[in-house]
């Protein structure tokens, strides 16, 4: 597999986010105690008591909040990459939690969208791109 783009690394309080993008599910902490969704991952609530946090599989749907069209110059390897957008997501779960990725076509390509049709609270529903054997990386395709 091809990768152009920087691999993160993964710390292991986040494994489990990556193992649910890897399996096609967005997966998410929530507070045992008070019910509400965390991210990015952490090794404890800063709400309930017990502090220790579960993980849950959400439904990966939320609506663009604000986006941004990165160009050049910008680091290796996402230059030759660029002009591309990057959105950030409000969940419809809680729209407080906010992910960021990439607006991707039917294809997953992140410049086949024209960033001219790119609208601020447009719906949207996550996708996954494999850039390796061992990360797929959170995308987001209009709803």
């Amino acid at each position: 597999m091809t990768n152009p783009f920087l691999v993160p690394q993964i710390e292991d309080i986040a494994q489990p986010f990556w193992d649910g993008c890897r399996a096609g599910e967005l997966r998410l902490q929530r507070c045992v105690d008070t019910q509400r969704l965390m991210f990015p991952p952490r090794p404890r609530s800063p709400w309930g008591q017990r502090r220790v946090p579960e993980w849950v599989t959400v439904a990966g749907r939320g609506t663009i909040w604000s986006f941004v069209v990165p160009h050049p110059p910008l680091l290796e390897p996402f230059s030759s990459a660029a002009p591309y957008n990057v959105i950030v997501v409000a969940l419809d779960e809680d729209p407080t939690i906010r992910i960021i990725g990439n607006l991707v076509d039917a294809g997953g390509s992140i410049n086949a969208i024209d960033p001219a049709t790119i609208v601020v609270g447009e719906a949207v529903r996550i996708v996954f791109d494999p850039i390796t054997d061992e990360i797929s990386l959170p995308r987001w395709a209009r709803a």
